[in-house]
């Protein structure tokens, strides 16, 4: 039932295209003003440094709003552009109004701790829900799942599925499989580990000082997971480790040669966003840029506009991350929201979903 429906709601693999009619992809995803483009946001998008841009609640009134900013975008910019979000679910959901009301991901964990198959059932349709509305708004990529333990970080919180890795990884594996389902690719989020200090690197700068062994056994093992189910991306933390190096690990050459050797993973390196406090250990916005370039990121988030010209400054003249892995990011499966309502598979999760975000006794 499922698989023939996206089949037949399969519009173009934007990943084929992008492969074979290569285009000039480069290093930054932006945030851009507000509801519709600004000159001064179309003038950013232009840039050929621009690789995709990034939406936040400041540009989201309702669907039909989101469709037409999404369509001004794909005007600038063409359909190999990177359309992003940060749409987790539970605190993390930047559209609202029109959408599933997502759950957090600790309400999963908890229906693993009770049920495991159903828990696992219901990570893979958290993610088809979620990916599959974006993308019916041709929305490439949600940076989503939260990979981090729940032990007690401030800004992770019920992000997060479990405080066990081996529960946070059967429900990572799970989570990226919808996601691939539905056409999204998955970025595992904050690499090595952010949910085992206190710290919310939105706020303050952040130290784990934890050893490599510690961390190695813990907070990678559901990383581990996620990339052996096909996750093509990973987020990078602003935490330090000092154990392991004295940079913070989006800006540690040595925790991404971690991530490429030891743990293989070949795709798409995200920083977190530069205007962070947790960031301002590299300096400037700028230097921020290059200091997360040249520790072998390859894409950089700058969320907030007004520092997205210092940060294009910063890159001009520099080697681009190659087309090819740009385009893995590519949403590849799209309907719209009146198949999704067609869709029983779809009904029946969101009503899953629902009763899973219920406060407990009132579910039916």
């Amino acid at each position: 039932e499922a698989a023939s429906a996206r089949v037949a709601r399969v519009l173009y693999d934007r990943r084929f295209l992008s492969l074979i009619r290569p285009r000039p992809h480069r290093m930054l995803i932006i945030g851009t003003e507000g509801t519709e483009l600004t000159d001064a946001d179309r003038a950013r998008l232009a840039a050929p440094e621009v690789s995709g841009a990034i939406l936040f609640k400041r540009n989201y009134r309702d669907r039909a709003q989101l469709l037409e900013l999404v369509a001004a975008i794909r005007a600038a910019r063409g359909n190999e552009f990177v359309i992003c979000v940060d749409h987790e679910g539970g605190p993390v959901q930047r559209f609202r109004e029109g959408f599933t009301r997502l759950p957090p991901l600790a309400r999963v964990g908890e229906l693993y701790r009770r049920d495991r198959a159903a828990g696992v059932a219901m990570a893979e349709a958290h993610a088809i829900v979620m990916a599959n509305e974006l993308r019916a708004c041709d929305i490439d990529l949600s940076f989503a799942p939260v990979v981090d333990l729940a032990r007690g970080n401030r800004v992770i919180g019920e992000r997060a599925f479990d405080a066990d890795p081996a529960v946070v990884g059967d429900l990572v594996a799970a989570y990226v499989r919808g996601m691939r389902l539905a056409g999204m690719a998955a970025t595992l989020k904050h690499y090595p580990g952010h949910g085992s200090i206190p710290e919310d690197t939105h706020l303050e700068a952040a130290v784990d000082p934890r050893p490599f062994g510690e961390i190695r056994a813990s907070d990678l093992v559901p990383f581990v997971d996620g990339f052996a189910a096909g996750a093509e991306a990973v987020m990078v933390a602003h935490v330090t480790y000092p154990k392991v190096d004295p940079l913070a690990a989006g800006y540690s050459k040595k925790w991404i040669e971690i991530l490429r050797g030891e743990l293989g993973f070949r795709g798409v390196v995200f920083s977190d966003d530069v205007g962070m406090a947790a960031a301002e250990s590299a300096g400037g916005i700028g230097a921020r840029v290059t200091a997360h370039l040249d520790a072998g990121c390859d894409l950089v988030l700058v969320c907030h506009p007004a520092m997205v010209d210092a940060a294009l400054e910063s890159v001009r003249g520099r080697v681009p991350c190659p087309g090819g892995k740009v385009a893995t990011l590519l949403g590849s499966v799209a309907g719209t929201w009146a198949s999704l309502a067609d869709d029983p598979q779809h009904v029946r999760y969101v009503a899953a979903l629902g009763e899973l975000a219920a406060p407990a006794g009132t579910q039916a």
